[in-house]
Order: C-alpha cells, then sequence, then structure tokens
C-alpha cells in the first residue's frame, strides 16, 4: 500500500486521476506487464461511463410531475367523457318520449274547455265528455310537446315517464306524494252533507 501511495504521489494530477479509476485487479495486472496502462485507464473511463449513464435509480421530479400532469389529464378527459354520454343519453331519452307522444296522443274533439295548471299557469283543451271522464279517472294523460299539449293513454304515458317525467303535465290516475293524507270517515260523513252539483265543471 506504501509503493502505491508513494507511486501516486510522483505522478502528475491527471494521471492520478486516470489511476483512481483503475482498481486494484488492472493496477497488478499492469504490475505483471500484462496489460497496458492506457488500455486499463481506456476500460475505467468506459466503466464509469456506462455507470453514469444508469443514472440515478429513482425517477426525477420532472418525471414525476409529469407523469401527475398525465393522469390528471386522462381522468378529466374521463370525466368529460363521461359527462357527454349521460348528455347524449338525456338528449336521445327525451327523443323517444316525444315520439311516443306524436304516434300515440289521441286525437281531441270537443266544444268544453278542460283546465289544468302548467309551469305555473292554468291552460285548458277543448273536449268532449267522454274525454273529460277519461281524464278525471286517469284513463286519459296530458303531456307536453313544444309549445302544446297532447292526450295520452295511460300505458303510453308510462313510457313516456320511464324517458322523461317532466313531460307529464296532468295525470289523476298517479297518486301524488304532495296531496294530504287521505281524509277520515268522519270527514267524509261531515262533507256528506254538502252535496256538489253534478253540471259543476271547473
Amino acid at each position: 500500500m506504501a509503493e502505491t501511495v508513494g507511486m501516486m504521489g510522483q505522478k502528475s494530477p491527471t494521471r492520478h486521476h486516470d489511476m483512481a479509476k483503475v482498481n486494484p485487479l488492472q493496477e497488478q495486472l499492469i504490475k505483471a506487464g500484462l496489460a497496458k496502462k492506457s488500455k486499463a485507464a481506456e476500460v475505467a473511463r468506459e466503466q464509469n461511463k456506462t455507470r453514469q449513464a444508469k443514472g440515478p435509480s429513482g425517477p426525477s421530479e420532472i418525471q414525476l410531475e409529469a407523469e401527475r400532469v398525465r393522469a390528471e389529464k386522462v381522468e378529466r378527459d374521463r370525466a368529460l367523457a363521461a359527462e357527454h354520454k349521460a348528455a347524449a343519453r338525456i338528449a336521445e331519452l327525451r327523443a323517444q318520449a316525444r315520439q311516443i307522444i306524436g304516434d300515440r296522443s289521441v286525437p281531441r274533439s270537443g266544444d268544453s274547455e278542460y283546465r289544468f295548471t302548467a309551469d305555473g299557469a292554468i291552460r285548458s283543451l277543448l273536449v268532449n265528455e267522454d274525454l273529460r271522464k277519461k281524464l278525471s279517472s286517469g284513463a286519459l294523460v296530458i303531456a307536453r310537446i313544444d309549445e302544446s299539449y297532447a292526450l295520452l293513454p295511460r300505458a303510453a304515458a308510462e313510457k313516456v315517464r320511464e324517458r322523461d317525467a317532466s313531460l307529464i303535465v296532468l295525470d289523476h290516475g298517479q297518486a301524488s306524494g304532495s296531496e294530504p293524507a287521505a281524509t277520515s270517515s268522519e270527514d267524509d260523513a261531515y262533507y256528506a252533507q254538502f252535496k256538489v252539483p253534478d253540471d259543476l265543471i271547473w
């Protein structure tokens, strides 16, 4: 070891730098005369370059940031695609409901007005006595189509309700959760004394 230090002390700074790269086996081969110093230094430099080329074992901060940005973009794109798909599905269901209303609407006839509320205003349709009874019993339903209203049979109304319930304006056959609870038999007995005229039309 003392010889090596002494030998290194005599070398110039550049050669000392080259010799520092040479491993002990290469030094022994050089001392024995089996290898040249220049060849050993060249091999040591190549080994050093390959070690440096491998770089750090973990990803750099830039790579991590790029991966995070890419993952965020993929997630945003996925969310946007889901929104577009949901909007397209809603538009498709609404178009199907409008088609059902157009195909299955009952022709209106008559000169008696049937009044109902829609969009916070009182609306009216001209109907005959048969249509009025069917509307009151729930056999017919009033549905909105564009700016007008149509009468639908209950089966068609249920198909429309499955696709877009907002198009159903009036349905006496459908139990509403907002209606008051059923009156008791005492209330029925009390109100039975007040007769409603048969010709009363609202």
